[in-house]
């Protein structure tokens, strides 16, 4: 009897393996190792992974990077109903960066075209950079790499925060190294000022303006080498102004021809109203789903307690849509 049960338990524990696993699966590449719910989805988010690791540093930097030194851990959670998002963290520890660790989750569609393309640009900031980025200039570039139907989302609650006194003043988001309480503002203007910069230099040119700024912590400075404005304030009216008229895209010639160090900042604003270069977003099931998240937390190690680290987060963003009516920032 007990041989019986025994032999049954054995049958059922080898059906059980062959099954093979019951809640996830995983996928390894070249510097990503992914754990999602299935086989076939892991291998489409790693390879996915590796490409946008390629495309967008080239994109961003002129070059691939190279390869990491361990993986970068994905865990995945994906499911038609889940509201898009994603947090990236990360170790910089005495010019070296490290640690990386991911968690994204979302309709595979949005994990694919939006999620992992955000998060990947912040892996890209990290090892290019090496250091901790403004977080409007991080999150606002790494919203520009979304889904015409995610950073749409980001304009109509930009417009929103301008006309309900929710706008965070240039100087004020400049200095900000950590996410506010309201972190919702900050990453919709942070969206918009980054689309506005990489339309009128490019994004290498973006790259080279926010080393620039981290360097001499003189954001006006490099505001007037890389883009010919003489200081944040004046950057905050043009860009007011550009919201203003629609976020008409820039003249051919002023993005061709790199602007001189002090230029006017008239130069900037195209006269009348034209088409922006984001293509329209297209009816989608997802459209509708709660706004998404996507925080990097950067670990930073203590030098009183080298095996330490502690953690930047944030809550995740709430959706809403007004009108615009007047744009402000307080």
């Amino acid at each position: 009897m007990l041989r019986r049960s025994l032999e049954g338990l054995c049958l059922a524990w080898l059906a059980a393996l062959l099954a093979g696993p019951v809640s996830a699966a995983g996928y390894r590449t070249a510097n990503f190792v992914v754990d999602a719910p299935t086989a076939e989805q892991a291998r489409r988010i790693g390879d996915a992974a590796e490409q946008y690791r390629h495309d967008l540093a080239v994109e961003w930097l002129g070059g691939p990077l190279p390869r990491w030194s361990r993986p970068c851990p994905i865990r995945a959670q994906v499911a038609p109903q889940l509201g898009a998002g994603g947090a990236t963290s990360f170790v910089f520890d005495a010019g070296e960066v490290f640690g990386w660790t991911m968690s994204i989750q979302g309709s595979e569609e949005r994990i694919l075209d939006s999620v992992l393309p955000h998060e990947i640009t912040h892996t890209i900031f990290a090892s290019h950079f090496r250091r901790p980025l403004p977080r409007w200039a991080d999150e606002g570039a790494c919203t520009t790499v979304e889904h015409p139907v995610e950073r749409a989302r980001q304009h109509r609650l930009l417009i929103e925060f301008l006309t309900t006194q929710r706008g965070i003043a240039f100087p004020e988001m400049f200095a900000m190294r950590e996410y506010p309480a309201d972190v919702l503002p900050l990453y919709a203007q942070g969206y918009s000022l980054a689309r506005f910069l990489i339309e009128r230099g490019g994004r290498r040119r973006y790259v080279a303006f926010v080393g620039d700024g981290l360097g001499g912590n003189d954001w006006s400075g490099a505001l007037g080498r890389h883009y010919g404005l003489p200081d944040v304030a004046q950057l905050q009216g043009v860009w007011l102004e550009w919201v203003r008229q629609g976020c008409p895209a820039p003249p051919a010639a002023l993005v061709a021809v790199s602007p001189p160090a002090t230029g006017p900042a008239g130069d900037w604003s195209a006269r009348g109203r034209g088409q922006s270069p984001d293509p329209a977003p297209q009816p989608s099931a997802v459209a509708s789903l709660p706004g998404r998240r996507s925080i990097y937390a950067l670990q930073a190690r203590r030098p009183s307690e080298p095996g330490s680290a502690t953690a930047v987060t944030a809550q995740p963003p709430a959706t809403g849509v007004a009108a615009p009516e007047t744009a402000s920032v307080r």
